[in-house]
């Protein structure tokens, strides 16, 4: 059975509405049931939160350690659950032709994508909220700064992450993308500004440490969360991650 081009079928919104729920709870179930999933999206940033800000080798001139590690672990949660986790389920889709067999039902290919955008969304602000109560009933954390920016930032990097996964998922073998998600998750982390300060990275090393989008991302967070507001170039190359990543995605994804 072939599917037919985005926004062709006919019908009306009450039996998509219904397909966008049905699917959207499939779509949880996909990003939360499996162990490895729960581990890389809940377990390791909060693990990492806590471990790093127990111990004295972070910056704290501008208060406790923790004030440098959650706009990172924010970032992390953002990485683990729009490129590694969301990536690699969209690829192992593709590769056993799930994507292709939904493509040949009512439900529309757009409301396929909104109830993955919409499952992403879900538990990233499961995650925020997590490491934010950890943060302030664990480690005394207060938060400053304007929220709304914050918020501001948070969708421009889920929207970052879910495009560099889906790109990745689109336009390469589900090997190599969970090998790629992975990998560049890994990279992010040690190079990206969330648990080790940029400026403490080898001298050659930093200056392409500060524009991978980890690092524009948990920099513009931290100068949020100090109440600093947006930082101009940071900020500038979040956008400009959004945008390559964004159209990167629709250009290079196939859906079978």
């Amino acid at each position: 059975m072939s599917s037919l081009p985005l926004g062709t079928r006919r019908g009306s919104h009450g039996p998509q509405a219904r397909a966008f729920s049905a699917q959207l709870r499939v779509e949880l179930l996909l990003l939360l049931r499996q162990p490895e999933n729960l581990l890389v999206i809940l377990v390791l940033p909060v693990l990492l939160l806590v471990f790093f800000a127990g111990i004295k080798v972070l910056p704290s001139q501008n208060g406790p350690p923790i004030y440098f590690l959650v706009p990172g672990i924010l970032t992390l949660a953002l990485m683990s659950t729009g490129m590694v986790t969301l990536g690699i389920s969209t690829a192992y889709q593709r590769y056993y032709r799930v994507l292709k067999r939904l493509g040949g039902t009512p439900l529309r290919r757009s409301t396929l994508v909104l109830a993955k955008a919409a499952s992403v969304l879900l538990v990233e602000l499961g995650q925020v909220a997590l490491v934010l109560l950890i943060a302030h009933f664990g480690f005394r954390w207060e938060g400053k700064g304007a929220w709304w920016l914050l918020g501001i930032l948070l969708l421009l990097g889920s929207f970052t992450f879910a495009a560099i996964g889906l790109t990745m998922a689109g336009g390469l073998r589900a090997e190599l993308t969970l090998g790629g998600a992975n990998g560049l998750y890994i990279l992010f982390l040690v190079v990206g500004g969330i648990a080790l300060p940029i400026g403490q990275l080898p001298t050659l090393i930093q200056p392409i440490a500060r524009v991978l989008p980890a690092a524009t991302f948990s920099s513009s967070m931290r100068a949020v969360m100090e109440g600093h507001g947006l930082p101009l170039l940071p900020f500038a190359l979040c956008l400009a991650w959004a945008a390559v990543s964004g159209l990167a995605a629709v250009t290079l994804f196939r859906w079978e």
